[in-house]
């Protein structure tokens, strides 16, 4: 959207590993969402990859492309749509509901791990200096709370 505005999808949590499963609502803490846990923290989790975010615009244009992708299905914590994804970069800040304050840290990389939700396997389909503007995005939490679906997302 022109105005930076957006919501939030979907909100998704699971005890390691993917898919991540909805939830309606969750709190968020400096080191993520509460209720959700990671297979390998000494590459995904922590202060500067506390949340993991992707567009639902970019779901959707995969799933037309013929990839078995669905949010939640490749890691992301949150999913957002109506935000203009290409302005979702490293140093921006998006305000989710009226509490959370979040800062892009850097693109993520993918791993073998979501290779299910590419058709053949490759999931560099979403690899940042592949296909630039398709990649998930890792974020610090600057202020916490508790959010909920269809909130609204801001960017700054």
């Amino acid at each position: 959207m022109a105005d930076g505005m957006g919501h939030i999808f979907q909100i998704n949590a699971s005890n390691g590993g993917v898919p991540k499963r909805a939830v309606r609502e969750a709190d968020v803490t400096a080191l993520g969402l509460t209720g959700d846990a990671v297979e390998h923290p000494k590459i995904h989790g922590g202060p500067e990859r506390a949340l993991c975010l992707f567009a639902l615009e970019r779901i959707v244009a995969l799933q037309a492309e013929g990839h078995p992708i669905f949010p939640g299905s490749v890691g992301e914590n949150i999913t957002v749509a109506g935000v203009d994804w290409a302005r979702v970069v490293p140093g921006a800040q998006l305000r989710l509901g009226d509490r959370v304050l979040i800062e892009v840290t850097r693109y993520t990389t993918p791993c073998a791990t979501i290779a299910g939700s590419f058709a053949d396997g490759n999931s560099n389909r979403i690899l940042q200096t592949e296909h630039e503007g398709w990649a998930r995005v890792y974020a610090r939490v600057l202020e916490t709370g508790r959010i909920r679906v269809g909130e609204r997302v801001r960017l700054m």
